[in-house]
């Protein structure tokens, strides 16, 4: 008998290591999103790593900005942005505060609340689909800019949290590229997934934006 996932809350203690612990150890948690609509759950099945300055690939790079603040504070917070004007996108705030790196949260399989997120990903043709890709899982989880700074070690009342579940064996990760990241960035082997998973998104390589003529 396959036992049930653990649901007690992830802890900040839990956010307060490594990016790359945090990273990996994320696969198999539940992401949980409350609404006054109902709550949505979860598995998450892919996730990418960015290490704040130290990282090309970080919004952080560059030093704080009003756009990534949340970065630079505590762990176990939601840092949300927006993205070519037209989709969010959900990462979780981890190590010690100051150094501003977090975990993209990329795909997983929504496993409650279904319901609740097919009207928003109308052009999923299978539940499977639903959060496949960071964008879309925002968008079906109802993820704006509203929710940035979101505590998620803040109890039951926060909008957003993730449970311990079933972690990932490690057997089970794989690693590679990170996805769309230009430049140095794009070498770092830092996006992470479960093997075999239908929920994963596909792989896409960075393409330079062409000027207009």
């Amino acid at each position: 008998m396959i036992a049930a996932p653990d649901r007690t809350p992830l802890t900040r203690d839990f956010f307060d290591r490594p990016v790359l612990d945090v990273a990996v150890d994320l696969l198999g948690r539940i992401l949980v999103r409350r609404t006054p609509d109902g709550h949505i759950e979860l598995r998450l099945t892919e996730v990418e790593a960015y290490d704040g300055p130290s990282d090309p690939g970080s919004h952080a790079y560059r030093g704080r900005t009003a756009r990534n603040a949340v970065m630079f504070g505590p762990p176990g917070h939601a840092y949300v942005y927006f993205t070519y004007g037209m989709w969010h996108c959900l990462n979780v705030v981890c190590g010690a505060e100051g150094t501003a790196s977090g975990v993209l949260l990329r795909a997983g399989e929504i496993t409650v609340g279904a319901d609740l997120a097919r009207p928003r990903r109308q052009s999923a043709r299978k539940d499977k689909e639903l959060a496949k890709g960071p964008a879309r899982l925002a968008t079906a989880l109802d993820v704006d800019r509203t929710l940035d700074g979101a505590d998620l070690c803040a109890g039951p009342d926060s909008p957003l949290a993730i449970l311990t579940g079933t972690p990932t064996p490690p057997d089970q990760v794989r690693s590679g590229p990170r996805t769309g990241v230009s430049g140095e960035g794009g070498t770092h082997p830092w996006r992470f997934w479960t093997a075999n998973d239908p929920t994963v998104s596909p792989y896409r390589p960075h393409t330079p934006r062409r000027r207009a003529t």
